[in-house]
């Protein structure tokens, strides 16, 4: 990588403003190589060079990804007015500016949710015609009907008349109201109004993974991790409904029955 200068790596690679960095210079708060620097236009080398504020390290990323596990009550948004967003759950060490939420989770519900600044990825994610899944698990207040696979399969007609794209769903195994879909879209509290359709009620429902990218079961609740590029590919890796079910399965009654 080329040289560049020490003010400009900080400005791209924190949340710090020029004023912020100026003063973190002025204050001898920064160093490179061990040695304190106080001067915005000395160049660094970030491949090479290691750069310190507060005696944090600050190293180079292109884009930042973060898989959070978002409690209830915060919403997806980089700022709002009358709630918390998954923003301020991001720690101060893996903050950086232009971090959004790729994709929408409801303000009750829990789960995987990326934090990038990754615009391009982003879209990928967002966008229909890349066929991304989603993975939840819900908790319904009622029996998980014998009919459910096929209506989801045949696609849900919503109750304002909104037809849904076709989706699995399966019961969990030993559960009678714990089920786990596959979505393709993310309409409007898409899933519980999936199953207020077919005359049931969400009690809660978590996400657990987008695409080939699984949420670490590592991950508490309000936590977060940052993961790496040969992760990040995973999110566009096409999947297969029953082989995503059947590894579930297989830690569901260890795991995730007590979390629901």
């Amino acid at each position: 990588m080329k040289s560049q200068r020490l003010d400009k790596f900080l400005s791209s690679q924190t949340v710090y403003t020029r004023t912020d960095i100026s003063k973190l210079l002025w204050k001898r708060k920064v160093s490179v190589n061990g040695k304190t620097v106080r001067d915005g236009e000395f160049k660094i080398n970030p491949d090479l060079d290691r750069i310190e504020v507060s005696g944090r390290e600050i190293k180079y990323r292109e884009n930042m990804y973060i898989v959070l596990n978002k409690p209830a009550g915060y919403v997806c948004a980089t700022e709002d007015k009358n709630d918390p967003t998954v923003i301020g759950l991001i720690p101060e060490e893996l903050r950086r500016k232009d971090l959004f939420p790729a994709g929408r989770l409801d303000k009750d519900s829990e789960g995987m949710v990326l934090i990038t600044d990754d615009g391009t990825l982003g879209h990928k994610i967002l966008s229909p015609k890349n066929h991304i899944a989603k993975y939840y698990v819900v908790k319904l207040a009622e029996r998980f009907g014998e009919n459910y696979e096929r209506l989801f399969r045949e696609g849900i007609t919503l109750g304002n008349g909104e037809s849904c794209l076709p989706a699995a769903v399966r019961c969990c195994p030993d559960s009678e109201n714990i089920a786990f879909i596959e979505l393709f879209e993310g309409k409007y509290h898409q899933v519980k109004r999936m199953f207020a359709a077919v005359e049931n009620h969400v009690e809660k429902l978590v996400r657990i993974q987008m695409g080939g990218l699984e949420m670490h079961a590592g991950i508490g609740i309000g936590e977060c991790m940052e993961i790496l590029h040969n992760d990040v590919e995973k999110l566009l890796k096409p999947t297969r409904f029953d082989e995503v079910f059947s590894s579930f399965s297989e830690k569901f009654s260890s795991y995730w029955i007590n979390k629901l």
